[in-house]
């Protein structure tokens, strides 16, 4: 065989063994598993969703992301049935991903000495290193494949540490402990699956920052996440910023609608169905004079998006 093509095959082998091995995944991989965000990254690769996207967020319902992501062919972003450590909380944030496994001594070993390899903190347990690269924002999210009893992810000092680096909180497929002591912790909460007095043994983490299953959602490292006592819904960068101005817009016209029909002016049918041409300009009027201060966006961003709809 010729010499150039077997270096050609060598280098495809170590590259390839390069990326198995890795706990974090590259920030190229990452740039290339959101590749249709066009904004700013951080260092890792993740999409940097603006802290202001993040903020209106809290104010979307479920259902209209929801509904969103459907006409965007995305049926697979929302995981509900969690218990929750202060229901009454709204949780928006950037998502980093890990994943756990039922322990395996070799790949156990392997993990630590990949891990050492990647400057990472060998003398702790490794359920620490997601924590580690949390940045403000962010929600620290794990698939511990539905494990509570020795699954427990974190206790009290692992969700100071989260609190600390995130100023949020953290959505667990899998178990806490101490729930007495991260209900003292202000500003923090966690989407989780139910508590247990025991410690994490006989599981690993795998991997950070790659691809994971939460439920029936799929959850990339930079989705959104939106959290609430309804649910939690994943969203892709890229769609963030269209899904936080059309949910608005419903609400308007909810608004709106509720308006009118107090007034009597239009029928339950007319205003629950698709609207007619003379609602729809009724609406685009109502909105001319609705005040700029009770708007959930600006001026400009209201009037550019109606450019592109037949509301």
């Amino acid at each position: 065989m010729n010499t150039k093509i077997l270096l050609v095959i060598a280098g495809i082998l170590i590259s390839f063994t390069a990326q198995t091995q890795e706990v974090g995944t590259s920030p190229a991989h990452i740039k290339a598993l959101t590749s249709e965000w066009k904004g700013e990254r951080f260092e890792d690769g993740r999409p940097k969703v603006s802290d202001a996207l993040l903020k209106r967020m809290k104010n979307i319902q479920i259902e209209e992301a929801w509904g969103y992501l459907r006409g965007k062919n995305y049926h697979t972003q929302y995981e509900g049935n969690w218990k929750v450590i202060h229901p009454e909380g709204v949780m928006t944030g950037r998502v980093v991903t890990a994943q756990y496994m039922p322990e395996r001594p070799d790949y156990k070993q392997l993990i630590k000495i990949t891990g050492g390899k990647e400057k990472r903190d060998t003398i702790g347990g490794s359920n620490s290193w997601p924590i580690q690269i949390l940045q403000p924002g962010d929600v620290y999210v794990a698939d511990g494949y539905g494990r509570i009893i020795d699954g427990t992810l974190i206790g009290s000092n692992l969700g100071n540490a989260i609190y600390a680096n995130s100023g949020n909180g953290v959505i667990f497929d899998g178990g806490i402990r101490d729930l007495a002591g991260l209900l003292d912790i202000e500003g923090f909460n966690g989407w989780y699956r139910d508590e247990d007095p025991s410690y994490l043994q006989n599981q690993m983490l795998t991997s950070i920052n790659a691809p994971i299953r939460i439920g029936r959602a799929t959850v990339l490292p930079g989705d959104v996440v939106l959290a609430n006592r309804h649910g939690t819904i994943f969203i892709p960068s890229h769609l963030v910023a269209n899904l936080v101005i059309s949910s608005e817009v419903v609400g308007l016209r909810d608004i709106f609608g509720f308006q009118r029909l107090k007034e009597k002016k239009y029928t339950a049918g007319q205003i629950d169905t698709k609207w007619t041409d003379e609602i729809k300009s009724d609406f685009r009027k109502w909105l001319k004079n609705y005040p700029d201060s009770k708007l959930p966006m600006t001026r400009k961003e209201l009037n550019d998006y109606l450019k592109t709809q037949n509301n």
